[in-house]
Protein backbone atom coordinates (compact mmCIF):
# COMPACT_ATOMS: atom_id res chain seq x y z
CA UNK A 1 0.00 0.00 0.00
CA UNK A 2 2.95 2.30 0.96
CA UNK A 3 4.36 1.80 -2.51
CA UNK A 4 1.18 2.56 -4.41
CA UNK A 5 0.89 5.29 -2.82
CA UNK A 6 4.36 6.60 -3.34
CA UNK A 7 3.98 5.96 -7.17
CA UNK A 8 0.50 7.76 -7.39
CA UNK A 9 2.70 10.77 -5.64
CA UNK A 10 5.43 10.87 -7.89
CA UNK A 11 3.24 10.43 -11.13
CA UNK A 12 1.58 13.75 -9.71
CA UNK A 13 4.77 15.27 -8.53
CA UNK A 14 5.92 14.04 -12.74
CA UNK A 15 3.12 15.46 -14.36
CA UNK A 16 3.06 18.68 -12.26
CA UNK A 17 7.07 19.25 -13.85
CA UNK A 18 5.89 18.39 -16.97
CA UNK A 19 3.27 20.90 -16.83
CA UNK A 20 5.92 23.42 -15.46
CA UNK A 21 8.53 22.99 -17.84
CA UNK A 22 5.49 23.18 -20.89
CA UNK A 23 4.43 26.55 -19.54
CA UNK A 24 4.78 29.39 -22.26
CA UNK A 25 6.46 32.85 -21.36
CA UNK A 26 7.19 35.66 -23.35
CA UNK A 27 9.87 37.98 -23.70
CA UNK A 28 8.87 39.82 -20.60
CA UNK A 29 8.13 36.62 -19.05
CA UNK A 30 4.20 37.04 -18.91
CA UNK A 31 2.93 33.55 -19.22
CA UNK A 32 -0.18 32.66 -21.20
CA UNK A 33 -3.74 32.59 -18.64
CA UNK A 34 -6.82 34.17 -21.07
CA UNK A 35 -7.81 34.02 -24.56
CA UNK A 36 -10.74 35.60 -25.79
CA UNK A 37 -12.49 33.98 -28.86
CA UNK A 38 -14.10 36.20 -31.08
CA UNK A 39 -17.01 34.08 -32.51
CA UNK A 40 -18.28 37.02 -35.01
CA UNK A 41 -17.75 39.91 -36.07
CA UNK A 42 -21.09 41.07 -36.45
CA UNK A 43 -23.38 43.01 -34.18
CA UNK A 44 -26.84 44.02 -33.11
CA UNK A 45 -25.47 47.81 -31.98
CA UNK A 46 -22.93 50.47 -33.25
CA UNK A 47 -21.60 51.86 -30.36
CA UNK A 48 -19.80 54.62 -31.52
CA UNK A 49 -16.20 53.47 -29.58
CA UNK A 50 -16.49 49.92 -31.58
CA UNK A 51 -18.62 50.01 -34.64
CA UNK A 52 -19.63 53.33 -35.65
CA UNK A 53 -22.33 53.61 -38.07
CA UNK A 54 -20.54 55.82 -40.33
CA UNK A 55 -17.71 53.35 -41.00
CA UNK A 56 -20.01 49.56 -40.11
CA UNK A 57 -23.60 50.99 -42.73
CA UNK A 58 -25.88 48.95 -44.35
CA UNK A 59 -23.12 48.58 -46.89
CA UNK A 60 -20.33 46.98 -44.57
CA UNK A 61 -18.96 43.89 -45.63
CA UNK A 62 -18.63 41.39 -42.68
CA UNK A 63 -17.34 37.85 -43.04
CA UNK A 64 -18.85 35.22 -45.11
CA UNK A 65 -19.52 32.35 -42.90
CA UNK A 66 -17.26 29.84 -44.60
CA UNK A 67 -14.43 32.43 -43.06
CA UNK A 68 -15.46 31.76 -39.90
CA UNK A 69 -13.74 29.12 -37.18
CA UNK A 70 -16.09 26.35 -37.34
CA UNK A 71 -17.34 25.35 -33.68
CA UNK A 72 -14.90 22.64 -34.09
CA UNK A 73 -11.56 24.61 -34.76
CA UNK A 74 -12.57 26.88 -32.03
CA UNK A 75 -12.40 23.63 -29.86
CA UNK A 76 -9.41 22.43 -31.63
CA UNK A 77 -7.78 26.38 -30.61
CA UNK A 78 -9.01 26.30 -27.24
CA UNK A 79 -7.43 23.01 -26.14
CA UNK A 80 -3.85 24.05 -27.97
CA UNK A 81 -4.17 27.12 -25.86
CA UNK A 82 -5.33 25.37 -22.48
CA UNK A 83 -2.17 23.05 -23.59
CA UNK A 84 -0.07 26.22 -23.37
CA UNK A 85 -1.10 27.05 -19.87
CA UNK A 86 -4.55 29.17 -20.39
CA UNK A 87 -6.76 28.74 -17.49
CA UNK A 88 -9.46 31.30 -18.91
CA UNK A 89 -11.80 31.54 -22.13
CA UNK A 90 -13.99 34.27 -22.37
CA UNK A 91 -16.39 34.38 -25.79
CA UNK A 92 -16.66 37.46 -27.15
CA UNK A 93 -17.33 39.15 -31.07
CA UNK A 94 -19.07 41.35 -32.31
CA UNK A 95 -22.29 40.11 -30.32
CA UNK A 96 -21.62 36.32 -29.77
CA UNK A 97 -25.57 35.75 -28.99
CA UNK A 98 -25.84 36.64 -33.17
CA UNK A 99 -23.61 33.13 -34.08
CA UNK A 100 -26.31 30.50 -34.52
CA UNK A 101 -25.92 27.56 -32.04
CA UNK A 102 -23.72 29.74 -29.45
CA UNK A 103 -25.24 27.25 -27.26
CA UNK A 104 -23.65 24.42 -28.53
CA UNK A 105 -20.00 25.69 -28.56
CA UNK A 106 -20.43 26.38 -25.04
CA UNK A 107 -21.08 22.99 -24.46
CA UNK A 108 -18.20 21.82 -26.21
CA UNK A 109 -16.02 24.00 -24.53
CA UNK A 110 -17.45 23.72 -21.16
CA UNK A 111 -15.91 19.89 -21.41
CA UNK A 112 -12.63 21.23 -21.54
CA UNK A 113 -11.06 20.50 -17.87
CA UNK A 114 -9.26 23.35 -15.44
CA UNK A 115 -11.70 26.26 -17.73
CA UNK A 116 -13.38 29.02 -16.56
CA UNK A 117 -15.73 30.04 -19.22
CA UNK A 118 -17.24 33.30 -19.82
CA UNK A 119 -19.45 35.38 -22.66
CA UNK A 120 -19.58 38.98 -23.07
CA UNK A 121 -22.37 40.23 -24.80
CA UNK A 122 -24.50 43.39 -24.77
CA UNK A 123 -27.56 41.34 -23.37
CA UNK A 124 -30.36 41.99 -26.52
CA UNK A 125 -30.70 38.45 -26.67
CA UNK A 126 -29.92 37.68 -23.28
CA UNK A 127 -33.47 36.91 -22.17
CA UNK A 128 -34.20 34.27 -24.85
CA UNK A 129 -30.24 32.68 -24.29
CA UNK A 130 -29.68 32.85 -20.78
CA UNK A 131 -31.07 29.34 -19.75
CA UNK A 132 -29.71 27.30 -22.38
CA UNK A 133 -25.95 29.10 -21.80
CA UNK A 134 -26.48 28.23 -18.15
CA UNK A 135 -27.90 24.91 -19.13
CA UNK A 136 -24.55 24.45 -21.81
CA UNK A 137 -22.27 25.16 -18.87
CA UNK A 138 -21.38 28.79 -18.86
CA UNK A 139 -19.39 29.48 -15.93
CA UNK A 140 -20.16 33.53 -16.08
CA UNK A 141 -21.19 36.25 -18.35
CA UNK A 142 -20.45 39.83 -18.70
CA UNK A 143 -22.70 42.54 -20.14
CA UNK A 144 -22.22 45.54 -21.57
CA UNK A 145 -23.82 48.61 -20.24
CA UNK A 146 -23.03 52.00 -20.22
CA UNK A 147 -25.83 53.98 -19.51
CA UNK A 148 -29.26 53.55 -17.27
CA UNK A 149 -30.42 57.00 -18.56
CA UNK A 150 -33.05 55.41 -21.51
CA UNK A 151 -31.58 58.16 -23.74
CA UNK A 152 -28.11 58.05 -23.26
CA UNK A 153 -28.18 54.31 -23.87
CA UNK A 154 -30.38 54.92 -27.00
CA UNK A 155 -27.57 57.30 -28.24
CA UNK A 156 -24.17 55.47 -27.22
CA UNK A 157 -25.99 51.89 -29.12
CA UNK A 158 -26.86 54.24 -31.99
CA UNK A 159 -29.60 51.62 -33.12
CA UNK A 160 -32.35 53.40 -30.83
CA UNK A 161 -32.24 49.50 -28.51
CA UNK A 162 -33.84 50.35 -25.26
CA UNK A 163 -31.90 50.23 -22.24
CA UNK A 164 -34.68 48.18 -20.45
CA UNK A 165 -34.67 45.05 -22.62
CA UNK A 166 -30.67 44.82 -21.57
CA UNK A 167 -32.19 45.04 -18.09
CA UNK A 168 -34.91 42.09 -18.48
CA UNK A 169 -31.80 40.05 -19.92
CA UNK A 170 -29.95 41.09 -16.63
CA UNK A 171 -32.77 39.67 -14.79
CA UNK A 172 -33.42 36.47 -16.71
CA UNK A 173 -29.32 35.32 -16.37
CA UNK A 174 -29.66 36.15 -12.56
CA UNK A 175 -33.04 33.90 -12.21
CA UNK A 176 -30.75 30.79 -13.90
CA UNK A 177 -27.87 31.72 -11.80
CA UNK A 178 -25.11 34.09 -13.41
CA UNK A 179 -23.92 35.77 -10.20
CA UNK A 180 -22.26 37.87 -10.05
CA UNK A 181 -22.33 39.31 -13.46
CA UNK A 182 -19.60 41.76 -14.62
CA UNK A 183 -21.20 44.66 -15.98
CA UNK A 184 -19.23 46.44 -18.46
CA UNK A 185 -19.33 50.36 -18.57
CA UNK A 186 -17.31 52.28 -21.27
CA UNK A 187 -16.89 56.01 -19.17
CA UNK A 188 -16.69 58.85 -22.32
CA UNK A 189 -16.40 62.50 -20.93
CA UNK A 190 -19.57 64.74 -21.97
CA UNK A 191 -21.25 61.08 -23.00
CA UNK A 192 -22.02 59.41 -20.06
CA UNK A 193 -19.95 60.27 -17.44
CA UNK A 194 -22.55 62.11 -15.42
CA UNK A 195 -23.91 58.22 -15.46
CA UNK A 196 -21.19 56.83 -13.02
CA UNK A 197 -22.66 57.20 -10.10
CA UNK A 198 -26.26 56.48 -10.85
CA UNK A 199 -25.10 53.39 -11.89
CA UNK A 200 -22.65 51.88 -9.03
CA UNK A 201 -25.81 52.54 -6.77
CA UNK A 202 -28.14 50.89 -9.18
CA UNK A 203 -25.94 47.62 -8.69
CA UNK A 204 -24.77 47.78 -5.09
CA UNK A 205 -26.29 45.25 -3.12
CA UNK A 206 -27.14 42.69 -5.88
CA UNK A 207 -24.19 40.44 -6.23
CA UNK A 208 -23.41 42.31 -9.31
CA UNK A 209 -20.03 44.21 -10.24
CA UNK A 210 -19.70 47.40 -12.23
CA UNK A 211 -16.35 47.40 -13.91
CA UNK A 212 -16.09 51.30 -15.44
CA UNK A 213 -13.79 51.21 -17.96
CA UNK A 214 -11.51 54.02 -19.66
CA UNK A 215 -12.39 55.31 -23.51
CA UNK A 216 -9.53 53.25 -25.41
CA UNK A 217 -8.17 53.92 -28.56
CA UNK A 218 -9.15 50.57 -30.16
CA UNK A 219 -8.77 50.25 -33.79
CA UNK A 220 -8.85 53.93 -35.90
CA UNK A 221 -12.51 54.48 -36.49
CA UNK A 222 -14.03 55.30 -32.95
CA UNK A 223 -12.55 59.48 -32.69
CA UNK A 224 -10.28 58.46 -30.33
CA UNK A 225 -8.84 61.46 -28.08
CA UNK A 226 -7.56 62.07 -24.81
CA UNK A 227 -9.62 64.66 -23.54
CA UNK A 228 -12.66 62.30 -23.92
CA UNK A 229 -11.20 60.23 -21.38
CA UNK A 230 -12.41 60.08 -17.60
CA UNK A 231 -9.38 58.82 -15.87
CA UNK A 232 -10.06 55.83 -13.07
CA UNK A 233 -9.18 57.84 -10.09
CA UNK A 234 -11.61 60.14 -10.92
CA UNK A 235 -14.60 57.63 -11.04
CA UNK A 236 -13.37 55.94 -8.42
CA UNK A 237 -13.56 59.76 -6.17
CA UNK A 238 -16.91 60.10 -7.52
CA UNK A 239 -18.69 56.77 -6.36
CA UNK A 240 -16.54 57.22 -3.13
CA UNK A 241 -17.74 60.74 -2.73
CA UNK A 242 -21.28 59.10 -2.71
CA UNK A 243 -20.35 55.83 -1.31
CA UNK A 244 -16.74 55.40 0.60
CA UNK A 245 -14.82 52.51 -0.88
CA UNK A 246 -11.80 51.09 -0.04
CA UNK A 247 -9.16 49.00 -2.53
CA UNK A 248 -9.15 45.10 -2.74
CA UNK A 249 -6.39 43.22 -3.81
CA UNK A 250 -6.20 41.20 -7.37
CA UNK A 251 -7.35 37.97 -7.08
CA UNK A 252 -4.84 36.75 -9.67
CA UNK A 253 -1.54 38.20 -11.63
CA UNK A 254 -2.88 39.77 -14.89
CA UNK A 255 -6.66 40.72 -13.47
CA UNK A 256 -7.47 43.52 -15.59
CA UNK A 257 -9.86 45.69 -12.97
CA UNK A 258 -8.81 47.28 -10.24
CA UNK A 259 -10.99 46.26 -7.31
CA UNK A 260 -12.56 48.46 -4.86
CA UNK A 261 -15.21 47.19 -2.29
CA UNK A 262 -18.08 49.98 -0.51
CA UNK A 263 -16.94 50.47 2.60
CA UNK A 264 -20.36 49.60 4.12
CA UNK A 265 -20.36 45.97 2.93
CA UNK A 266 -22.85 46.60 0.02
CA UNK A 267 -20.30 44.91 -3.05
CA UNK A 268 -17.70 45.64 -5.31
CA UNK A 269 -16.63 47.65 -8.30
CA UNK A 270 -13.65 47.54 -10.55
CA UNK A 271 -12.02 50.16 -13.06
CA UNK A 272 -9.83 49.15 -16.12
CA UNK A 273 -7.31 52.00 -16.03
CA UNK A 274 -5.74 50.94 -19.11
CA UNK A 275 -5.06 54.69 -20.28
CA UNK A 276 -4.04 56.50 -17.38
CA UNK A 277 -2.83 53.66 -15.81
CA UNK A 278 -1.32 50.81 -18.44
CA UNK A 279 -0.94 46.87 -17.17
CA UNK A 280 1.01 45.36 -19.76
CA UNK A 281 3.87 44.47 -17.45
CA UNK A 282 1.28 41.74 -16.15
CA UNK A 283 -1.15 40.90 -19.29
CA UNK A 284 -1.47 37.39 -20.16
CA UNK A 285 -4.01 37.86 -22.81
CA UNK A 286 -3.63 36.30 -26.48
CA UNK A 287 -7.37 36.29 -28.98
CA UNK A 288 -8.70 34.79 -32.03
CA UNK A 289 -10.45 36.38 -34.10
CA UNK A 290 -13.60 35.31 -35.64
CA UNK A 291 -11.50 33.63 -38.90
CA UNK A 292 -9.06 32.34 -36.73
CA UNK A 293 -5.88 35.13 -36.25
CA UNK A 294 -4.06 35.34 -33.05
CA UNK A 295 -3.72 38.44 -31.69
CA UNK A 296 -1.39 39.13 -28.61
CA UNK A 297 -2.49 42.64 -27.88
CA UNK A 298 -5.26 44.64 -28.38
CA UNK A 299 -3.83 47.10 -29.81
CA UNK A 300 -1.93 45.22 -32.63
CA UNK A 301 -1.94 45.83 -36.46
CA UNK A 302 -1.90 42.20 -37.66
CA UNK A 303 -2.32 38.36 -36.60
CA UNK A 304 -0.85 34.97 -36.92
CA UNK A 305 -3.51 32.94 -39.24
CA UNK A 306 -4.24 29.82 -36.93
CA UNK A 307 -7.29 29.13 -39.12
CA UNK A 308 -4.69 28.19 -42.36
CA UNK A 309 -2.90 25.48 -40.01
CA UNK A 310 -5.81 24.36 -38.57
CA UNK A 311 -7.16 23.82 -41.90
CA UNK A 312 -4.50 22.62 -43.64
CA UNK A 313 -4.76 19.31 -41.58
CA UNK A 314 -1.39 19.96 -38.74
CA UNK A 315 -1.81 18.20 -36.03
CA UNK A 316 -1.69 18.78 -32.10
CA UNK A 317 2.49 18.92 -31.72
CA UNK A 318 2.46 21.46 -34.95
CA UNK A 319 -0.36 23.53 -33.73
CA UNK A 320 2.04 23.60 -30.12
CA UNK A 321 5.03 24.38 -31.78
CA UNK A 322 3.24 27.65 -33.77
CA UNK A 323 2.34 28.65 -30.84
CA UNK A 324 4.91 28.45 -28.29
CA UNK A 325 6.75 29.88 -31.32
CA UNK A 326 4.25 33.44 -31.42
CA UNK A 327 3.70 33.46 -27.66
CA UNK A 328 7.75 33.36 -27.25
CA UNK A 329 8.12 36.52 -29.28
CA UNK A 330 6.04 38.21 -28.01
CA UNK A 331 6.78 41.88 -26.44
CA UNK A 332 3.97 43.84 -26.64
CA UNK A 333 3.05 47.03 -24.60
CA UNK A 334 1.21 49.72 -26.23
CA UNK A 335 -0.76 51.06 -23.41
CA UNK A 336 2.45 52.21 -21.62
CA UNK A 337 3.93 53.92 -24.56
CA UNK A 338 0.78 55.39 -25.72
CA UNK A 339 0.33 59.01 -26.59
CA UNK A 340 -1.72 61.28 -28.74
CA UNK A 341 0.57 60.68 -31.58
CA UNK A 342 0.02 56.30 -31.51
CA UNK A 343 -4.15 56.57 -31.63
CA UNK A 344 -3.87 56.51 -35.32
CA UNK A 345 -1.41 54.15 -35.93
CA UNK A 346 -3.10 50.90 -37.86
CA UNK A 347 -4.64 48.78 -35.18
CA UNK A 348 -7.32 46.08 -35.63
CA UNK A 349 -10.73 46.97 -34.96
CA UNK A 350 -12.46 45.89 -31.34
CA UNK A 351 -15.80 44.40 -33.37
CA UNK A 352 -13.31 42.09 -35.12
CA UNK A 353 -11.16 40.84 -32.57
CA UNK A 354 -13.28 41.32 -29.43
CA UNK A 355 -13.14 43.05 -26.01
Amino acid sequence: MLYQIYAVQCSCCLAYHVQRQMELVDTLARPTRDLRISVTDRCNFRCSYCMPKSVFGRDYAFLPRAELLTFEEVERAARAFRRAGVTKIRLTGGEPLLRRGIEDLVSMLARIDGIDLTLTTNAALLADKAHALRRAGLDRLNVSLDSLDDETFRTMNDVDFPVTKVLEGLEAATAVGFIPIKVNMVVKRGVNDADVVSMAEYFRNTGHVVRFIEFMDVGTTNGWRLDDVVPAREIVDRITGAHPLEPVDAAYRGEVAQRWRYADGAGEIGVISSVTQPFCGDCTRARISADGKVFTCLFAARGHDMRALLRDGAGDEEVDRWLASIWRARDDRYSEIRSTATASTPKVEMSYIGG
